[in-house]
């Protein structure tokens, strides 16, 4: 039998525990002791140090380093070797910035930007609904769709610099079909250059889109579906209605890759045209104008100079994207409150 002080104290032990786990807060004294005012404690900033500690070391020496030092050489008219001595302050990105040249090339990459999404995003999509279906070799045809992203794009580019040449293969395979008015010169007709680009970046890239849109699928319950069939939408009904805005927040990631990848896009461009034709064909981007102007031309304070642009256009829209776009899905994925 416990003597009744002790019963009294226990009593209220036991009060103050059901409590404390019915506000949430089941610390015990010890640990709330060890805890900074900011609910972390020692222990977990360490393990927060020791697990984040070498990826933002590498990302301070392989990111934030080489863009401190390219910023650094733009101020400088360099040729690559040596300390630079030549120092002309803000000369080359005025000059980036009023090269007309360096508008077109501009218009170039946001017409990738925006062709990207408008032609890869409904083509990824429609391929990932019908290879969600159970079908025949399916798992084939899945391979077979993504094998294009896998190779290298040194590969697919020489490939397509070799076929689409005047007498290359897609000219002569017209010829047999007997549509010789349908010949092109693919690669350099100012006209169609950049659509012949448009059309090996989608037929490189989907792969990647569509394994990701069918990722994406397989998180979507199939109850929602089955009672929108029973309650007799159709199908295409239930894709718009259920099975895209569930896949929102995949599109939107997905968006967010290719808009960043067709900004900085340089080796099949710079592969299949090189850096002569691409200017002439219409085809050239801000990676190659900065190889062209930069590197080649042995200039190398302006090619960093052009570096740093792009990288603040790259940096700015990927702000403005995860703050009015992304920020519906990570809001949801953050959480307050202490640990």
């Amino acid at each position: 039998m416990i003597p009744p002080k002790e019963t009294k104290a226990a009593t209220q032990l036991l009060e103050g525990e059901r409590e404390a786990v019915a506000g949430g807060d089941v610390s015990t004294p010890a640990t709330h002791s060890k805890r900074s005012k900011n609910g972390i404690g020692w222990r977990e900033r360490s393990e927060i140090l020791i697990l984040s500690g070498p990826g933002v070391l590498m990302f301070l020496a392989f990111v934030i380093f080489p863009v401190i030092m390219a910023a650094y050489y733009g101020f400088f008219k360099w040729k690559g070797y040596g300390a630079p001595t030549d120092f002309i302050g803000l000369e080359n990105y005025i000059t980036i910035l009023k090269d007309p040249e360096f508008h077109e090339v501009l218009k170039h990459n946001a017409f990738i930007v925006v062709m990207s999404l408008v032609i890869q995003g409904p083509v990824a999509l429609l391929l990932a609904l019908l290879l969600n279906q159970k079908m025949r070799g399916q798992s084939i045809i899945r391979v077979l769709i993504f094998v294009p992203y896998v190779i290298s794009e040194v590969i697919a580019g020489t490939a397509f610099s070799l076929m689409l040449q005047t007498d290359g293969a897609m000219n002569g395979l017209l010829a047999k079909l007997g549509l010789d008015n349908l010949q092109q010169d693919w690669i350099a007709n100012p006209k169609i250059a950049m659509w012949t680009l448009m059309a090996i970046l989608t037929w490189k890239y989907v792969g990647f889109a569509t394994i990701l849109f069918l990722a994406g699928l397989q998180g979507i319950p199939e109850e929602l579906t089955e009672a929108a069939r029973v309650d007799g939408a159709s199908y295409w009904t239930i894709q718009w209605r259920i099975t895209v805005p569930l896949l929102g927040p995949t599109i939107r990631m997905w968006a967010f890759l290719s808009i960043i990848g067709s900004l900085q896009l340089f080796d099949l461009v710079y592969i299949i045209w090189g850096q002569y034709v691409a200017s002439t064909a219409g085809t050239s981007t801000m990676a190659t104008y900065m190889v062209v102007n930069g590197r080649n031309a042995g200039n190398y304070g302006y090619g960093s100079a052009v570096a740093v642009v792009l990288f603040l256009i790259s940096l700015v829209i990927a702000l403005l994207y995860q703050r009015f776009v992304l920020r519906r899905d990570t809001e949801g994925a953050l959480t307050g409150g202490t640990l």
